[in-house]
């Protein structure tokens, strides 16, 4: 990736980072993860790979799953708000698939198969997510339900 490309998906200051991160995916991730998450682009791969390096700063043996993800992304844990009981009240079931927000603004799908830039970008996601746990959850979701779902998110 060159630097300039860097630049475009990630702050400067994260470029370092970001690119040692980048390298390390395959052996980290793809052993722990999915194999369908080694389609991923190399910007998502990153993502993931920062999601997992926070999670196992918490916990050195965890491994991230999608199915975990799958189930956190559909499920009604309650706590949050309850016009948004759970992710797919305005993802919809499908992350292939667009959804609504509650104010009717069409959501664009989440999945970076049919949309690529989606989890490219490793503040938006930071920000969706502290937005989006806050609001289904009542809380902020933990490093490990980060990368639960990003690796469900980049596994669609």
């Amino acid at each position: 990736m060159t630097t300039r490309v860097a630049r475009r998906l990630a702050p400067a200051a994260l470029i370092p980072a970001a690119l040692v991160l980048l390298a390390a995916v395959p052996v980290a991730a793809v052993r722990a993860a999915p194999a369908d998450v080694t389609a991923a682009g190399p910007a998502q791969r990153a993502v993931l790979a920062a999601q997992v390096e926070a999670a196992r700063a918490a916990d050195p043996g965890f491994t991230p799953s999608a199915e975990r993800g799958r189930t956190l992304f559909t499920g009604s844990p309650g706590g949050g708000k309850p016009d948004s009981p759970s992710c797919t009240s305005c993802h919809g079931d499908d992350p292939r698939q667009g959804g609504h927000s509650r104010a009717g603004k069409p959501i664009a799908p989440l999945a970076p198969s049919v949309v690529p830039a989606r989890l490219t970008d490793a503040a938006d996601v930071a920000k969706w997510l502290r937005r989006n746990c806050a609001e289904v959850l009542g809380r902020d979701c933990t490093a490990a339900e980060k990368a639960d779902l990003v690796a469900f998110l980049i596994s669609q």
